[in-house]
């Protein structure tokens, strides 16, 4: 409200008489539920998604999994097949290296190409109740602010972008892997990253006593979206960024031998969706689009 009056040259004054309700009118109610459709969606079809794959038994799941999953070492036979028989040599060895060769047998991964669009289908895929019902919660936690500012069409774009850019992040570092990467984690942390680069302006949604709801000035969602210099210049964003990488990398080291997963994390994943988040967003920040054409 602050911010709306500020754009206009509205005085404190004329603020609060311009803002308070003609006398006798029902206040304003804040909506329970005020998630975005869009998200409403991605989370239904997160959760649809699993719950079919929990009825088709495990053996398909697993052949699923294994089709549309990320798998990093299928990218790299693709370009570079005389790899396949380094790993054949390193599993006489290594028992790592054996279960990979394994898996590289059951589901013949030499065949079939790179499947690029596994760089996007595996954020579909999930492991367990536990693992689409956390990825969900993130989702519903920091899309609302990104698609009330981006509209559905640029929202489900930058959704599809970091997730792709979590794979890729992944796939360097792990380039004769064939555990295969599942999961909307980078894609949830990209929408962490889109929302800080507006949420702590002046006037943003984060700086309103009412948060980022529905019901509040749609100015605050067009807080202008500082450079990154700038916005690390703003002690609560950098010490968001710091407590996100932070914790995200204790995550990644210490899920599993805490029990919170059942496999290992690919943290770096959600360290390459942040950033693709963080760094794109003016691509397809709609206000940004408008400034420019002026």
């Amino acid at each position: 409200m602050w911010y709306r009056g500020a754009l206009a040259g509205e005085t404190p004054a004329a603020m609060s008489h311009s803002d308070d309700p003609p006398a006798g009118a029902a206040k304003k109610r804040e909506p329970i539920f005020n998630i975005p459709w869009v998200i409403v969606g991605i989370v239904g079809a997160l959760l649809a998604v699993h719950g079919a794959i929990e009825l088709i038994g495990a053996e398909r799941a697993d052949s699923i999994i294994a089709e549309f999953g990320f798998i990093p070492g299928r990218v790299t036979l693709a370009f570079a097949p005389d790899r396949l028989s380094e790993l054949l040599r390193r599993a006489n060895e290594d028992p790592q290296a054996l279960q990979q060769a394994e898996f590289v047998r059951q589901y013949a991964l030499w065949q079939g190409g790179a499947k690029l669009w596994t760089l996007l289908t595996y954020a579909g895929l999930h492991g367990s109740w536990t693992h689409v019902g956390l990825n969900a919660i993130w989702i519903v936690a920091f899309g609302p602010p990104v698609a009330r500012r981006l509209g559905d069409a640029r929202f489900i774009a930058l959704f599809c972008v970091t997730a792709i850019a979590g794979a890729m992040a992944h796939y360097a570092l792990n380039p004769m892997d064939f555990t295969p990467l599942i999961g909307a984690s980078a894609a949830d942390s990209g929408l962490m990253g889109a929302a800080a680069r507006f949420m702590f302006q002046p006037g943003a949604a984060l700086g309103s006593p009412d948060g980022y709801s529905r019901s509040g000035a749609p100015a605050r969602f067009n807080a202008p979206a500082p450079s990154v210099r700038d916005l690390l210049r703003d002690r609560r964003a950098v010490l968001f960024l710091a407590i996100w990488l932070v914790t995200n990398f204790i995550f990644g080291a210490g899920a599993q031998s805490f029990g919170l997963a059942d496999g290992p994390v690919a943290w770096i994943a959600h360290v390459g969706g942040f950033a693709a988040g963080f760094l794109l967003f003016p691509w397809f920040d709609r206000r940004a689009a408008k400034e420019g054409a002026r």
